[in-house]
């Protein structure tokens, strides 16, 4: 019932909405391209939509109209910087002429934009390489990197433009920011080289952007950078071992044999199916448990220094910090150990073990660092660029 209730008014509305979009409505407001795209779409469905037609051709007239002016203009004012536009523009022309030639029923004029769009496209090509190479001598990175984009559309437009890949890749390479990652240690402890590379080891290709490119290694002596990540290194702190013994005693009543029942005569008592009776006897054991912990501690302490090399500046600095913890905990029974029970036992499994020497441990530790680095690192992305 509610559904039946309901046709009507979803009926209502969706006549309302499809008028709203009709090629009519778009014609009165002026979107022709819109119209034309209804207008065709009914026609594909009805050849002989005389209303439609009419839509269809109105919009077409119009718009293609606007289109020539438009195109008309632009070159009367000459300006190179237009060429892109007039393509554009041409190109719009070609493709909406393509859209009505899709309905058999429609017979239009035909126009032939080819030569004008390959001439535009081509003077557009000239403009934009023209324009990069200009925009080069400004020497300046947001220069090459316009620069670059504009050799682009020019190869995008012209693909064997001539000397274009060497612009290409000239522009490309002044307009990368070039980031030198280096580790300064600021502590007493000289760092042995695995500890220096461990650190240094972040991943860098994931900080890469489209134009800058993180480095910790000085390939080429020749190339500059733009910006300098340092890691200070200014303390680190290695605990002496430690070590510390506590003594548990624990006690346990267990089994030890039996003793006959006896009656007042001195007899072995009997129960209802004939057997002795037997009562059992216990005795009282106990164990020490005597447990070790060993325990070392490693801090590392340093900062995170992003600069800049032109003009000189530091742009951010960061705190960084990590620690790593050895402990052992062991255990040794002395007496019977049939008074532990058997998780005390299982303790009793793990030995006193070497402690681990500074070096280790500041190794350690380093891994924990390196992710505080990182963290930094990519939260710092946004000062450099």
């Amino acid at each position: 019932m509610i559904m039946r209730k309901l046709l009507p008014v979803l009926f209502t509305i969706a006549i309302i909405l499809s008028g709203c979009g009709s090629s009519k409505k778009q014609l009165e407001k002026g979107n022709y391209d819109a119209a034309i795209e209804k207008a065709v779409k009914q026609l594909r469905k009805n050849a002989n939509d005389q209303k439609e037609a009419a839509n269809l051709q109105s919009a077409y007239n119009i718009a293609n109209e606007q289109d020539n002016e438009r195109i008309k203009m632009l070159k009367m004012e000459g300006k190179p910087s237009s060429w892109d536009e007039i393509y554009l523009t041409y190109k719009r022309l070609y493709d909406r002429q393509t859209l009505v030639r899709t309905v058999p029923s429609l017979n239009y004029p035909y126009v032939d934009y080819t030569q004008d769009m390959l001439s535009a496209k081509r003077k557009a090509a000239d403009f934009y390489n023209a324009h990069g190479i200009e925009l080069m001598k400004n020497n300046t990175k947001d220069s090459y990197r316009q620069a670059y984009a504009e050799f682009a559309r020019a190869k995008q437009y012209v693909g064997d433009y001539e000397g274009i890949d060497a612009r290409m890749t000239e522009s490309r390479s002044m307009g990368i920011s070039r980031v030198l990652v280096q580790l300064q240690n600021r502590s007493v402890l000289v760092f042995p080289k695995e500890m220096v590379d461990n650190l240094l080891t972040l991943d860098l290709p994931r900080l890469n952007s489209d134009w800058v490119e993180y480095h910790n290694v000085v390939l080429d002596q020749n190339m500059q950078f733009d910006y300098y990540i340092n890691i200070n290194i200014n303390n680190i702190a290695v605990a002496p071992d430690q070590t510390v013994n506590a003594d548990s005693t624990f006690k346990k009543d267990i089994e030890d044999g039996f003793n006959y029942a006896l009656d007042k005569k001195g007899n072995v008592m009997k129960d209802s199916t004939g057997n002795d009776i037997k009562i059992k006897k216990y005795k009282t054991v106990q164990c020490a448990l005597i447990e070790t912990v060993q325990r070392k501690s490693c801090r590392i302490e340093g900062s995170v220094e992003v600069l800049q090399v032109n003009p000189s500046k530091m742009l951010k600095q960061d705190p960084i910090g990590a620690q790593s913890n050895f402990e052992n905990i062991s255990s040794r029974a002395v007496g019977d150990i049939q008074a532990l029970s058997q998780q005390q036992m299982n303790r009793t499994k793990n030995k006193i073990v070497p402690f681990p020497t500074d070096i280790d441990m500041v190794m350690r530790c380093s891994d924990n660092l390196k992710m505080a680095i990182r963290g930094v690192m990519m939260n710092d992305r946004r000062f450099i660029y």
